[in-house]
């Protein structure tokens, strides 16, 4: 069968191309060759501007030459390495063979022969990766968690005076404001957000076991780790690792893995809280012509955006999960697991940001229902016994607490008439009643955090 969105085994490629296409130019097959070959590309003019005394003739205008070869990258040019890597049965060999050829056809005056000079091919991969995580995460990820974040401050501002009875461990509790909480996700979230800017990307360049051992022996004058060092910043913005085996050791991309599986778990968190929420029918939903919610129950309207990004969180996180355990160990000097599993690092990054994109569409489908808010507060007046306790211990009341307890934890309704009854019957001034009888389940909300 043809690959296409019928017939693609993964969902990111499949049903879900929609997102696929955002994560493809950095995650791709295709891809990891164009980042291969600009990391090749860019070693080679770097050695021009040592200069090394075999590339001297190499100037300006060769070096716009040989950036076009990245920069104009085709899916031609990557079929012709994969056809060459039919030979090699050799990934980054093949790149190699291509950027000869390519020098071939530009009648390329410098030494070809130092393309890929001194190096494994891991010094290739552990850039090139990270540098499409580096500017996946820039372009894709993270501007689709913050718009999902700045949708959460524009709700928790509109929601920030609508009294909401909270439930702690599923029971009714001092009540809060319905934008407070859902500003407590817009703070996690920034705050990893955050973490996650702060993690450095890391790559490693030292030749086959990471010594310059080839570097030193060609050209032993040279201060090798002071020229990786500047390469590794300058053209690709990475920092490199400066003592490794042949691979990168892989512990900053693990720590991405775990902050982006954190942001993850705390957007599981709000989707669960929303799908309450509307379970409660706090919100209803805005229908749309057409959509059908059973095939059975014509009725429903399902949480389904939520469940979605539910869903596909959990799969991100589990692969975040073996990624961030996995990669920092190594056999010896290397061997090749990290490789197969690395390709994957594209999928719950592609996983992660369907669920951004499913949590934007169901929280912008929500009508707030702020009847049903008030109901449940105005059925909850025991949640005040919190209130006039505390004031009553204020005032020196003798076990206000066991008072307010003997009161409301009975199998009788609490109503706002029976904590009328029991302030009434209070042996303290008329004053402190008056006090105590300005508390209802609507206004005892706390201070305004928002």
């Amino acid at each position: 069968m043809d690959l296409n969105d019928l017939t693609a085994i993964s969902p990111i490629d499949g049903r879900y191309r929609r997102v696929g296409k955002l994560v493809a130019p950095y995650f791709s097959e295709f891809a990891l060759i164009r980042y291969r070959v600009q990391v090749e590309i860019e070693y080679f003019i770097a050695l021009c501007e040592l200069p090394l005394p075999q590339l001297k003739n190499v100037n300006d205008t060769e070096y716009d030459r040989l950036r076009k070869i990245y920069l104009d990258f085709s899916l031609a040019d990557a079929s012709r390495i994969k056809e060459i890597e039919k030979t090699t049965n050799h990934d980054v060999k093949a790149v190699e063979y291509f950027i000869k050829e390519e020098l071939d056809t530009m009648n390329f005056k410098g030494n070809k022969e130092f393309i890929h000079f001194g190096l494994t091919s891991q010094d290739i991969n552990n850039t090139a990766v990270p540098l499409s995580i580096k500017e996946a995460i820039a372009q894709v990820f993270s501007p689709q968690l913050e718009s999902l974040i700045e949708l959460l401050t524009q709700l928790a501002v509109e929601w920030q005076d609508v009294s909401m009875l909270a439930r702690t461990h599923g029971q009714p509790a001092s009540p809060t404001k319905l934008g407070k909480e859902i500003f407590v996700f817009v703070e996690r979230l920034n705050k990893q957000l955050d973490q996650l800017g702060q993690i450095h990307f890391s790559a490693k360049f030292g030749g086959a076991t990471g010594n310059f051992n080839a570097h030193h022996a060609a050209y032993p004058e040279f201060d090798w780790v002071a020229f990786a060092n500047k390469f590794i910043a300058g053209p690709l913005g990475l920092t490199r690792t400066q003592t490794t085996t042949q691979i990168e050791h892989y512990d900053n991309i693990a720590a991405l893995c775990d902050c982006m599986k954190r942001i993850n778990t705390i957007l599981i968190d709000l989707d669960r809280d929303i799908w309450s929420y509307v379970s409660m029918d706090y919100f209803k939903q805005k229908i749309k012509a057409g959509e059908i919610g059973s095939s059975a129950m014509p009725h429903k309207v399902n949480p389904i955006d939520f469940e979605n990004s539910e869903g596909n969180l959990g799969i991100a996180n589990a692969l975040f999960e073996h990624l961030s355990a996995k990669l920092p160990i190594s056999r010896l000097q290397r061997d090749l697991t990290d490789s197969t599993v690395l390709r994957n690092i594209g999928v719950p990054i592609g996983h992660s940001i369907l669920a951004f994109i499913s949590t934007i569409k169901g929280l912008n489908k929500l009508v707030l229902n702020e009847g049903q808010l008030k109901i449940d507060l105005e059925d909850n007046w025991a949640v005040v016994a919190e209130a006039i306790q505390t004031v009553l211990r204020r005032e020196g009341y003798p076990n206000p607490y066991e008072a307010l307890k003997e009161l409301t934890r009975t199998n009788e309704k609490i109503t706002e008439n029976s904590i009328a009854n029991f302030i009434n019957q209070l042996d303290i001034s008329e004053e402190i009643k008056s006090e105590l009888r300005l508390f209802s389940p609507h206004n005892y909300t706390g201070v305004k955090l928002v």
